[in-house]
C-alpha cells in the first residue's frame, strides 16, 4: 500500500500543528471508541480495507496453502490443526496450539498456533485430536501434544509441547493418531498400538489402555494401517484386511455393530491394497483397483447414491477399477485414481469436498480437472492435497486456521474502497460502508452473518437488507451486535447465553431489536455484550462467568436481558475474551470479570464481579481488552498496558504487569486495539505500529517474529485499526 500524498498528507500537518496549539483532551473529544468499532460521532473514515495474519475464511474450493515456493512431499489433518513434510524433510504445523500439538513450544496466549518449521529431517507424519507424531530419518518415533490416555506412548499421561521420543527403537516406518490412541509400523512390519483401549482400539483383546506400545497380533506382518477416532484397520502383507476396537456404524464391516477387542476380518479372502478410516465409517481399495465403503452414512460418505443406510459389510463403490488411494473423515471421503485425479463425496458443508459450493456430493465426483494429485490429507472438516511437483493447497473449514492461509503483508479485502469502520471478530468479519450499510463474511454457524441461514460466505454479504443507518458494530465469538443512528440496537447470531439480550437463550439468524431506541454504542465479548445509553449508563447482559457482567452478583450464571452496571455514567466501554473495563464520564478507569493474568489492572489477579478502579488517575480517554492483556490511552497522548506478556503484547520485555504500564515514552499517540496476544496503535501522523505474538504474520511485518516493542508497519496509514485474536484490520487513509 501507498500513502496518498497531497490532501492526508496536508490533514496529518494540520492535526500536529493542533495538537501543539491546544491541549492534549482536544483530540479525543470527537472519538468515542469501543471494543469493535466507532460510534457515528467519529471523523469519517472512508478507504479500502486491508487484512494481515492468519486468514480463517472457509476455502470452498483448493487454495495454495503456505509459501508459495515451497514444496512438499506429506500433509495430514486432524481436528483442528494440520501438518505437512517438506521435501528437504522440514516438518511443519499449523492450527491450533491448545495443548502443544505444533510441537513448537510456544508459550502464547494467542488462541491458535501458527506455521512453525523444524530443521531436523522426517519421513512421516500423523496428525490426531489435540497431539501429533511423526518419525525421523533413522526410524526413531516421536510425539507431543495432549496425552490424557497415554497416546503420546511416554508411559505417562503428561502433555509434551514439543516432540518427544518414544522408546529407543530405530525402526519405525509409518505412524498414525486417533482421537487419543495411535499406531504405528516398524520396518519389520510389526504393528504397535498405544493410548486409550476403552473401545478395543488397541487390538489387545482387553479395553485396558497401553501408555507404551503394545504388538497387534504377533507373528503377523502389516503393509498399512489407518485410524482416526475410536477404531482401526490394517493390511496384512498379504493383502488381508483386518478391523478392530468402536463398531456402532458398523465401521469393522464385520457383518454386525458389535465392538471388537481384537482384529477381525471384513470379507475373508479379498486382497486390498489400500485403506481409510474415518471416524465412523471406512474405506478400502481392493486388489483390481475396487473401491469400497462401509458403516455410518448419513451425509453419503460411503458414496453410495440415493442411500444414506449404514453399511455393515464392505460395499462396492460405482464400476471403476483403477482407485489408487483412499481417506475418510467424519462426514467426507477423498479418493485419487491412477491418472492422479482427485475424487471427493459425501457431506460439503463449509467446504471440505472443494467443489465450490456446499452442496452434498452422494457419489465419488472430481474435483477440478487436474490429474497431478500426488497425496491427500483429510481433517475432520477440512482436506489438503499435494499436486505436482509438490505444492501444497488446501480447502473447506478453518475456524482454527487448520487449512494454513497467511497474509504476511496487509493486502485489500474485497472491492470495496469507500469503508467507514470495520469489525472483525474471531470467526468473522462485519463492515460500514461509507453510505451506513453493513455487511458480513466468513463463518456462519451460529448465523452471525444476519442472513437468515447457517451458510458461510467468502464475501461481504449486506446485513438488513436495505438499512443505510448503522454506527457501530461488536463482534463476540459467535454473535454479533449493531447499533443504528436512530440509537436503535440489534443482535443476531449464538444466544446460549442470552448475549443478543432479547430476553431468551434462542439463537438467531435475523437481526433481533434489543430493547428501546436508546443505544449509543456496543461491545461483544465471549459470550456477553455491554453497550452505553444515551443518558451515559452502561448496561451488560449474557453469560456472567466469573464476573463479566459487572453487575456485583455472584450467584446469576447469565442475565438474558440488559442489566444495568452500577449507577455512575460511562464514555466508553470494551469488552473481550471473559473482561470488559471503561471509561467513566469522570475519566476514570474501571475493570471487571475474570483476571487471572492480571488483565484487570487492579496490582492482583483475583476476579472482579463488579466495576473496580484501575489506580486513582482521572485522565484516562481509552481502553481495550485482548484476550489475557489490557491497553489504555492517557489524556497525554502516552500508551499504557497491562496482564499477560508472554509474547511481548505490553510493549514492553519483562513479564506479566498486573497495573498499568507505560508503552515507550512517546505521546503521541491516537488509536489502539488488542487482539488475542497482540497490539497495535496509531499516532497523530496516521503511522500504524504492532507488538507482541506475531506466529500468524499478525503484525504485517512480513515474518513471524514476536516484537515485544512496537514496530512500524509499512506502509498502512490510517485511523482505524482492529486486532483480533489472529490477525488486523485497517481502512487505508485517503
Amino acid at each position: 500500500m501507498k500513502r496518498r500524498a497531497g490532501v492526508a498528507g496536508l490533514i496529518a500537518a494540520l492535526l500536529v500543528l493542533t495538537a501543539l496549539l491546544t491541549p492534549a483532551r482536544a483530540d479525543f473529544t470527537s472519538r468515542t471508541q469501543t471494543a469493535a468499532g466507532f460510534t457515528a460521532a467519529d471523523p469519517l473514515t472512508n478507504g479500502p480495507l486491508y487484512r494481515w495474519g492468519m486468514n480463517t475464511t472457509p476455502a470452498l474450493s483448493p487454495v495454495r496453502s503456505a509459501n508459495p515456493a515451497q514444496l512438499y512431499t506429506k500433509v495430514v489433518g486432524g481436528n483442528s490443526h494440520g501438518c505437512a513434510i517438506r521435501d528437504n524433510g522440514g516438518l511443519w504445523c499449523w492450527g491450533t496450539s491448545n495443548t502443544g500439538e505444533l510441537g513448537n513450544a510456544a508459550v502464547s496466549d494467542y488462541v491458535y498456533g501458527a506455521v512453525r518449521g523444524s530443521a531436523t529431517t522426517w519421513t512421516d507424519v500423523t496428525a490426531g485430536y489435540g497431539y501429533s507424531c511423526g518419525v525421523q530419518t533413522g526410524g526413531t518415533l516421536w510425539c507431543w501434544g495432549t496425552n490424557a490416555k497415554g497416546q503420546l506412548g511416554q508411559g505417562d499421561t503428561t502433555d509434551r509441547n514439543t516432540p518427544a521420543r518414544v522408546g529407543a527403537l530405530s525402526n519405525w516406518n509409518k505412524v498414525v493418531a486417533g482421537v487419543s490412541h495411535a499406531c504405528g509400523l516398524r520396518t519389520d512390519g510389526t504393528l504397535w498400538c498405544w493410548g486409550d483401549n476403552s473401545l478395543g482400539q488397541l487390538g489387545q483383546g482387553d479395553t485396558t489402555a497401553r501408555t507404551v506400545s503394545s504388538q497387534i497380533s504377533p507373528g503377523t506382518t502389516f503393509s498399512d494401517v489407518s485410524t482416526r477416532r475410536d477404531h482401526t484397520c490394517a493390511i496384512t502383507v498379504a493383502g488381508a484386511l483386518w478391523c478392530w476396537g468402536a463398531n456402532s456404524q458398523g465401521q469393522l464391516g464385520v457383518n454386525d455393530y458389535t465392538t471388537r477387542t481384537s482384529p477381525t476380518e471384513p470379507l475373508p479372502g479379498s486382497v486390498w491394497t489400500a485403506i481409510g478410516a474415518g471416524e465412523l465409517h471406512t474405506c478400502a481399495i481392493r486388489s483390481g483397483g475396487t473401491l469400497w465403503c462401509w458403516g455410518f452414512n448419513t451425509d453419503y460418505q460411503l458414496g453410495i447414491t440415493g442411500d444414506t443406510n449404514a453399511r455393515v459389510q464392505p460395499a462396492q463403490i460405482g464400476s471403476a477399477t483403477d482407485w489408487a488411494t483412499v481417506v475418510a473423515s467424519s462426514l467426507h471421503s477423498c479418493a485419487t485414481r491412477t491418472d492422479a485425479s482427485l475424487w471427493c463425496w459425501g457431506s460439503g458443508d463449509r467446504g471440505r469436498t472443494g467443489f465450490g459450493d456446499t452442496a452434498t456430493r452422494q457419489e465419488p465426483t472430481r474435483v477440478g480437472t487436474d490429474s497431478d494429485w500426488t497425496q491427500i490429507g483429510i481433517g475432520v472438516a477440512h482436506t489438503c492435497g499435494i499436486r505436482a511437483p509438490g505444492r501444497l493447497w488446501c480447502w473447506g473449514y478453518n475456524i482454527s486456521g487448520q487449512l494454513g492461509l497467511t497474509v504476511t503483508t496487509p493486502e485489500q479485502l474485497g472491492g470495496v474502497t469507500t469503508w467507514r469502520r470495520a469489525a472483525p471478530g474471531r470467526l468473522n468479519i462485519c463492515a460500514i460502508a461509507a453510505d451506513r450499510t453493513a455487511a458480513c463474511s466468513d463463518y456462519n454457524g451460529q448465523g452471525q452473518l444476519g442472513q437468515n441461514d447457517y451458510t458461510a460466505r467468502t464475501t461481504f454479504t449486506t446485513v438488513g437488507s436495505s438499512v443505510t443507518t448503522w454506527s457501530s458494530m461488536g463482534i463476540g465469538n459467535y454473535h454479533v451486535c449493531g447499533t443504528r443512528t436512530d440509537r436503535s440496537l440489534y443482535c443476531w447470531g449464538e444466544n446460549d447465553n442470552g448475549e443478543l439480550g432479547i430476553g431468551t437463550q434462542s439463537g438467531s439468524a435475523t437481526l433481533r431489536k434489543v430493547g428501546a431506541n436508546v443505544w449509543t454504542a456496543v461491545t461483544s465479548g465471549n459470550s456477553f455484550t455491554c453497550a452505553i445509553q444515551t443518558d451515559a449508563t452502561l448496561w451488560c447482559w449474557g453469560s456472567n462467568d466469573r464476573g463479566r457482567l459487572g453487575i456485583n452478583d455472584t450467584s446469576v450464571a447469565r442475565r438474558t436481558s440488559p442489566s444495568q452496571v452500577g449507577s455512575a455514567t460511562w464514555k466508553r466501554v470494551s469488552g473481550a475474551y471473559s473482561s470488559a473495563c471503561a471509561v467513566r464520564a469522570d475519566n476514570t478507569l474501571w475493570c471487571w470479570g475474570v483476571n487471572d493474568r492480571g488483565q484487570l489492572g487492579t496490582g492482583d489477579t483475583t476476579n472482579r464481579w463488579a466495576p473496580a478502579q484501575v489506580g486513582s488517575d482521572a485522565d484516562w480517554q481509552d481502553v481495550q481488552t485482548g484476550r489475557f492483556h489490557t491497553c489504555g490511552l492517557r489524556a497525554d497522548r502516552s500508551l499504557w498496558c497491562w496482564g499477560s506478556n508472554n509474547n511481548g503484547q505490553l510493549g514492553r520485555s519483562g513479564g506479566q504487569q498486573n497495573t498499568p504500564a507505560q508503552v515507550g515514552t512517546d505521546t503521541d499517540w491516537f488509536t489502539l486495539t488488542t487482539g488475542g496476544a497482540h497490539s497495535c496503535a496509531t499516532k497523530i501522523d496516521y503511522s500504524l505500529w504492532c507488538w507482541g505474538f506475531n506466529g500468524a504474520s499478525q503484525l504485517g511485518l512480513g515474518d513471524t517474529v514476536d516484537r515485544a516493542a512496537p514496530a512500524q508497519v509499512p506502509g498502512v496509514y490510517t485511523r482505524h485499526v482492529q486486532a483480533t485474536w489472529y490477525g488486523t484490520y485497517a481502512i487505508q487513509q485517503q
